[in-house]
Formats: structure tokens, C-alpha cells, sequence
């Protein structure tokens, strides 16, 4: 399992009665990449991002995450991931440590395990001083920081991130893709959805891009570019999806 992608998807559908959300996609990531899977609304991305993450069960097709089925081995795979999707939220009334607290001690039983938990997130999420205050006084920027720090203190395998900048500032933005490809120097795979293609260039290995519950083209962005003789990422999605 040592020599196992970080996440491998074969033939991997999804229907919600008559409707085909996913219609046999495949794609893998391999151990320490930051792998970026973008399309238009309702392509399907949110739809695999939640297979991953064991939230939805699939139809048909195949996924691993290190070697492990998910299908039969779901608890020991949610053991090695994590998952941040677009809408999370927190505990409002909570500090920002408490809620770190309170989020470490359901993953770790050992109270030095939490404790080391919590000091990784408030490293990682720069928030100093303000974690003592609660998170209804968080602007949309700190309260997402917060949320990344609570997703990868546990040190999961894989990561899986949904829009994980999603209406932040260019500050707020930048610092996030620098945290996230720190994380994946440091061995962390990384499973990610974003409509920005500008971010996904900077933060990405490698892009698959999806429309109608398949994928269109999956490759590094530079070499994405090329083949389409493109100037950007933008412009081979648009041509693609179109």
C-alpha cells in the first residue's frame, strides 16, 4: 500500500434517479500532489469531492484513497482524510480555540494528541491573539483560515478542499495556496475544486477539467496550455467546455 496513489478513481459514476451526475470519469493523484479538479456549475465536481470524502456513495466504479477501497474499507479511509467543504461553517458562539479543542477531541482520544492538534492549527492559521475571541466576530477571511487549520491539524493523507478561497480578498486568498502548498512539500496530498483558474495554475500539479460528468483533458497546466495553444488556464477551459 506503501506504493498506492494517494487517491485513484476508475469508472466512477453517480446518477440521482435518471440523472447522470457522473458518467464513468477516472483520474489519480499521486502522494504529495495538490490535484485540482475544475468545470462549470454542475459538472460534477462537488459530486466527486463527496464520493472521496465518504459523504456519498457512488453507483458504479472504483475508488481508493492509499490502497484503500472505499467501498469496503470507508471507516479506515475517513481514519486519513479530511474534508473542507465550500459552505462549512463554525461554531459561532465559540472561540476560535475552543472550537480547535472541541474539533481535535474527536479525532485524537489523547489529551496530548489534542493539545498538539490545537498548537498546529493556531500555527498554521495566524490568527494570534484573536483565537480567544469568539468566531461571530470572524471576518469571512479569518473564520476560512480557522476552518483550513481545523481541516489539515489532524495530519490527514489526503485533503480534499472545496473552493477553498471561495469569496476571500487576494490577501486572505494568497495566504491559504501558501499554506496548502507548504503542506503538500511537506508530504499532504491535496484534493481540491476551484472556479478560479488563476489559483489553480499557481496551486495545482496537475488539473482535470470536467463538464457533463466527464473529463475533458487532465494534465499539468503548462502542458494543458500548450496542446491548446493557449495564453492561460482560462482559455483551454473555456474552449473545452464549450
Amino acid at each position: 500500500m506503501t506504493d498506492a496513489p494517494a487517491l485513484r478513481i476508475e469508472n466512477l459514476t453517480k446518477k440521482y434517479g435518471d440523472f447522470e451526475a457522473l458518467k464513468g470519469i477516472g483520474f489519480e493523484v499521486r502522494p504529495g500532489e495538490v490535484f485540482a479538479l475544475v468545470g462549470p456549475n454542475g459538472a460534477g465536481k462537488s459530486t466527486t469531492l463527496k464520493i472521496v470524502s465518504t459523504i456519498l456513495v457512488p453507483t458504479e466504479g472504483r475508488v481508493e484513497v492509499f490502497g484503500l477501497d472505499l467501498k469496503t474499507r470507508a471507516q479506515e479511509v475517513r481514519g486519513i482524510i479530511s474534508y473542507l467543504p465550500e459552505e462549512a461553517g463554525a461554531y459561532r458562539n465559540l472561540t476560535g480555540l475552543q472550537y480547535l479543542r472541541f474539533m481535535a477531541s474527536i479525532f485524537e482520544a489523547r489529551e496530548d494528541r489534542v493539545a498538539a492538534c490545537v498548537e498546529t492549527a493556531a500555527a498554521l492559521c495566524g490568527l494570534g491573539p484573536r483565537l480567544g475571541d469568539k468566531i461571530k466576530s470572524y471576518s469571512k477571511g479569518m473564520t476560512r483560515k480557522l476552518l483550513l487549520s481545523r481541516t489539515v491539524m489532524t495530519a490527514p493523507r489526503l485533503a480534499i478542499l472545496d473552493e477553498p478561497t471561495s469569496g476571500l480578498d487576494v490577501l486572505n486568498a494568497f495566504e491559504i495556496r501558501r499554506t496548502v502548498r507548504a503542506l503538500a512539500a511537506k508530504g499532504m496530498s491535496f484534493l481540491i475544486s476551484s472556479h478560479n483558474m488563476l489559483e489553480v495554475e499557481f496551486l495545482s500539479d496537475r488539473v482535470a477539467i470536467i463538464s457533463g460528468g466527464r473529463i475533458l483533458a487532465c494534465d499539468t497546466a503548462a502542458e494543458l496550455k500548450r496542446a491548446h495553444g493557449a495564453g492561460n488556464l482560462e482559455e483551454v477551459f473555456v474552449e473545452l467546455v464549450r
